[in-house]
């Protein structure tokens, strides 16, 4: 979110994006290391390095070039020489005009550049600071804009405004491209970094420059900052013809949402409603378990709900609890673009299974697992580990979901206020 235990996603929320973008804790029985082996020798040995090999003196560094064996990767070289990256911090410490050379912020460059250069738009690095403000994205209260933010074709997206959010208000949409924040340019820039520029005192303005698909030219947008307090879960109902009908909105997958999914839940099998409406727009994801647990009101105990497939290791499956209360409920789904991660494995199982009926428009496509592992130093990497399949074979991070039922929100219909797509899932509902 602004800117995943496993995530999904970063949300400038206070998810990065963002989260960022569906969070999963480490898993029993499984340890740290077996995970994240690779990224925690190299950065281990990063680390290391600049902390016992680079001393400042008065001409510059004095420092030894290492070498280091790399681990468990088929097909690379068995050992690799970081000579050149000590000897070009040294050029820049004994070169650069400013002296001293900030050695903290250099080390935290190298790992980030390091980290980085995996290629993996979803595997970073968060140095303390950072760490510290990823921390808060899925607890439902931050200062900011209140939009979740990502990462697609080297662009810095928004892949959901959060609901009634600053962001929402200003009228940014699920894949607006951010071209600038303050007039800074984000080329180049990872999704903490913008981040961390979006974010800002409550009160104060930032200006984002977009760029919108089918649009010939960019255009500001200035929002004002606030405190954002959303619940990842809300209940209304509407009537239908002689029917009363359920809408859950669930915005994200967070640590309230079990709770509340429950609640409003029991609320909807008291009430007598004739159908429920799942509105899942704009949801950017969240925890893998929770999705899980939601999967789990509608499907009996043990079956499949998502598949977890990694390179080298064997596949993870998640399966239902079985609470199946609501599989006598008719059931439609709304998705969008901004429909992401936990909201697509929820949204693909339910229509694999024949469940619900999607409606909306074609979702994000953001199905890939990351995990965030902490650092002895205060920060932590979030690595991308795996990648989600839905029961029947759909990998949402190449595919995303396609709705059964298109129905296209216009600019017209935003500029106006309406909704055509729960229209649509109203209609649908009570057939």
């Amino acid at each position: 979110m602004e800117n995943e235990q496993q995530t999904d996603t970063n949300i400038e929320q206070g998810t990065q994006t963002i989260a960022e973008p569906a969070i999963q804790s480490p898993r029993p029985g499984i340890s740290r290391k077996q995970w994240t082996l690779i990224v925690v020798v190299f950065l281990v040995a990063i680390a290391a390095s600049f902390r016992s090999g680079l001393l400042m003196g008065n001409n510059g560094f004095n420092f030894d070039a290492k070498q280091f064996k790399i681990v468990n990767q088929k097909d690379q070289p068995t050992v690799v020489d970081y000579g050149l990256l000590w000897e070009a911090i040294e050029v820049v410490a004994d070169k650069y005009i400013e002296k001293p050379v900030d050695q903290q912020k250099v080390l935290y460059g190298a790992i980030r550049g390091a980290v980085s250069a995996i290629g993996d738009e979803y595997t970073e690095f968060f140095d303390p600071e950072a760490f510290a403000s990823f921390k808060t994205d899925l607890k439902g209260t931050f200062d900011g804009i209140g939009a979740e933010i990502g990462k697609r074709d080297d662009l810095i997206v928004i892949i959901a405004p959060l609901e009634n959010s600053p962001a929402e208000r200003a009228g940014l949409r699920p894949k607006d491209a951010i071209v600038s924040v303050d007039s800074k340019l984000t080329v180049n820039l990872s999704v903490d970094e913008v981040v961390q520029l979006i974010r800002g005192e409550k009160g104060t303005d930032v200006v984002l420059t977009i760029y919108r698909e089918g649009q010939a030219d960019t255009f500001d947008v200035t929002i004002k900052r606030e405190t954002i307090e959303i619940k990842s879960v809300t209940l209304e109902y509407k009537q239908q013809g002689d029917k009363k009908i359920a809408v859950i909105k669930l915005s994200r997958f967070g640590e309230d949402t079990k709770t509340l999914f429950r609640k409003a839940v029991d609320d909807v099998k008291q009430s007598g409603a004739q159908g429920l409406i799942l509105d899942l727009r704009n949801d950017p994801g969240g925890y893998l378990e929770v999705s899980v647990d939601v999967a789990s009101y509608w499907l009996p105990k043990d079956k499949l709900v998502v598949t977890e497939e990694h390179s080298q290791e064997p596949s993870i499956t998640y399966d239902s609890y079985g609470y199946n209360t609501l599989s006598g409920l008719k059931t439609v789904v709304l998705i969008n673009g901004g429909s992401a991660s936990a909201s697509e494995i929820l949204a693909g199982a339910l229509q694999d299974y024949d469940i619900a009926t999607l409606i909306g428009e074609k979702s994000f496509g953001k199905g890939s697992v990351q995990e965030l592992v902490e650092l002895e130093g205060g920060g932590a990497v979030k690595v991308t580990v795996a990648r989600w399949i839905t029961p029947s074979g759909k990998n949402l991070n190449k595919d995303g979901l396609n709705p059964d039922i298109e129905v296209v929100l216009s600019d017209e219909d935003f500029n106006n206020d309406r909704d055509p797509q729960l229209d649509k899932a109203l209609e649908e509902v009570v057939k």
